[in-house]
């Protein structure tokens, strides 16, 4: 039966193109425009504010260097192009966790224009052009609670408010629910690696956006864009997507009229839910800010922020392919979990003679395993003492089993590799004369396996297996399997 329009997958339809907004948090020691502590996280409450981040009258802004040159860090790293000069302006609009009535932002002319990010999706790599990265104030913090007489009630915590905020703004090129997600990720692990922020989404410290319309295959103008906000997680940026383009698919088949809204996200239902009509850029009367005056950049300021950035996660998975021989798969992992590339990086120059592939599967395997499960047993885990262990095995000093026990036991209290081995006694065994007594004993103790064996069953590995119990996993494994199938082909069991 033919597939009719409206039963074609929507995107065989339809073109989604998203436009995607992030605002990150800076990493500075002071607030964007005066000298408030900027380690506000787990502080109380309205602890770490001053008459310039409340707003009172009278107060006059001064610019954070810090947070200028993280923004043109950012935009070196994304080759964007940086103006002369930048100037600040007003945006204006009414809230209660914006104390002055307006945000100090800029608007024409932003530290970093028109770059790219490029990265990998399922379908291939993908290049989406970044319009703008603009460094603005942020706001106060509004908090929904229910009081002790039952009545709700909205508090402010003016901690936040007058942090340093970069915003980043992509250009319409994205596609699909998979490409934003991916960005976002690519995006989070290049402010990590320039040391611009720290980017964790569940502390609030990257905030995404997505601007998303559908329009007809084949067709030009843009539809109804609809904003979507509240997506705390990279998954809930994927889920909330995707599902804001079946949503507007399923209203353009019935006919129905989009509207330009705000919508929030509801993890919980996966949906997403009308939260006000959408505003344009002229809705906030932007104008320049009076009491800051424009900001020269020169040419030797911003050649000294391009010569101190650090390898980007681009470059530093394309070394690891092709110098390293790790897979693409490995090398994303990796440099995706900045603990990952630290630990990589730093053990990888503690042995260079070790094999990067088999070092590269102990910090994606027992590493991130545990970074996910114990993260202060992760922190304890020494970059030397991992070279040693992954050295160890190589030589045929330590068993694989044996190297996972010592490996858990260092993640636990600190110890070194060495410490636990003595302690232990987890030198392998690979002595083949000592190993041939455990062998026979073995095979003298299971006489069914060996006619098992004789009858061309596969029970070699059994055999394996009560010789690695035998010695407490301490023997070569590969020494045991030759020495077992020798003695079992020669019929020297009999």
């Amino acid at each position: 039966m033919a597939t009719t329009a409206t039963t074609a997958p929507v995107l065989e339809r339809y073109e989604a193109v998203i436009g995607i907004e992030v605002h990150c948090q800076l990493k500075t020691a002071s607030k964007m425009f005066c000298g408030c502590s900027n380690a506000y996280a787990d502080a109380p409450p309205n602890t770490h504010t001053c008459p310039v981040c409340l707003g009172l009258p009278g107060t006059l802004p001064v610019i954070n260097r810090k947070a200028v040159e993280h923004v043109l860090a950012t935009g070196v790293a994304i080759g964007a192009e940086t103006p002369a000069a930048t100037r600040w302006d007003r945006k204006n609009y009414f809230y209660p966790d914006l104390p002055k009535g307006y945000q100090i932002s800029q608007y024409d002319l932003p530290l970093a224009a028109h770059g790219t990010l490029s990265f990998q999706t399922s379908e291939g790599e993908v290049t989406i052009g970044i319009t703008r990265a603009h460094l603005e104030e942020d706001t106060a913090k509004l908090i929904h609670a229910t009081d002790e007489a039952g009545r709700r009630v909205s508090l402010i915590d003016f901690n936040r408010s007058g942090a340093p905020l970069m915003e980043i703004v992509t250009d319409p090129d994205v596609r699909s629910a998979e490409q934003a997600r991916r960005y976002a990720e690519e995006l989070q692990a290049l402010l990590r690696a320039i040391g611009a922020s720290d980017a964790d989404m569940e502390r609030g410290q990257m905030r995404v956006e997505a601007n998303v319309s559908l329009r007809p295959r084949g067709t030009e103008p843009f539809g109804i864009r609809v904003e979507v906000k509240n997506m705390n997680s990279f998954r809930s940026v994927e889920r909330a997507i995707a599902y804001e383009i079946e949503r507007q698919a399923a209203a353009l088949d019935a006919g129905e009229d989009l509207t330009q809204d705000t919508r929030g996200w509801n993890e919980d239902r996966g949906t997403t839910y009308v939260m006000r009509s959408k505003e344009d850029s002229h809705d906030y009367r932007y104008f320049p800010e009076p009491d800051l005056p424009p900001l020269r950049v020169d040419a030797a300021w911003l050649a000294s922020i391009r010569d101190a950035l650090p390898e980007l996660p681009a470059a530093r998975r394309a070394r690891y392919v092709a110098d390293l021989g790790l897979s693409a798969y490995d090398a994303a992992v990796i440099v995706g979990e900045e603990a990952a590339t630290v630990l990589f990086e730093r053990a990888a120059a503690a042995a260079p003679a070790a094999d990067p592939k088999t070092l590269a599967n102990w910090v994606t395997g027992a590493f991130l395993g545990l970074l996910r499960t114990d993260a202060d047993a992760a922190a304890r885990v020494e970059p030397a003492d991992l070279a040693d262990l992954v050295g160890r095995v190589a030589a045929g000093q330590l068993s694989g089993t044996n190297a996972k026990e010592v490996f858990a036991a260092h993640a636990a209290d600190g110890a070194t590799v060495a410490s636990i081995i003595e302690a232990r006694g987890l030198h392998q065994i690979s002595d083949t004369s000592a190993l041939g007594v455990v062998v026979d004993d073995v095979i003298a103790a299971n006489p069914k396996a060996v006619k098992d064996f004789r009858a061309g069953k596969p029970v070699l590995g059994f055999f394996v297996g009560q010789v690695m119990k035998a010695t407490r996993g301490q023997a070569n494994a590969a020494l045991v399997q030759e020495a077992v199938r020798a003695r079992l082909e020669s019929g020297s069991d009999a």
